[in-house]
């Protein structure tokens, strides 16, 4: 199954040539979750803060459907 998914904060550092929210596809397999897809992406876990569905917040273990729109941020920092 196809997603779109966008990267952002310091994510896009793993995708050199993406920019921030830049969308992109990604081809996963008929059941993949949220975790699945971070391991697809080879992101490290403990840089994944927040990550939506269609603009839904979900945890990890949400189950992905086919052209679902994901948006994966890594912690942000402020002062």
């Amino acid at each position: 199954m196809q997603v779109r998914v966008r990267l952002y904060a310091n994510l896009v550092r793993y995708y050199p040539g993406i920019k921030a929210g830049q969308p992109f596809e990604v081809e996963l397999a008929p059941g993949s979750t949220l975790a699945d897809l971070v391991t697809y992406l080879r992101l490290p876990p403990d840089q994944v803060k927040v990550m939506f569905i269609n603009g839904i917040a979900r945890d990890a273990n949400t189950q992905i459907q086919p052209g679902d729109e994901i948006g994966i941020f890594s912690p942000i920092g402020g002062g």
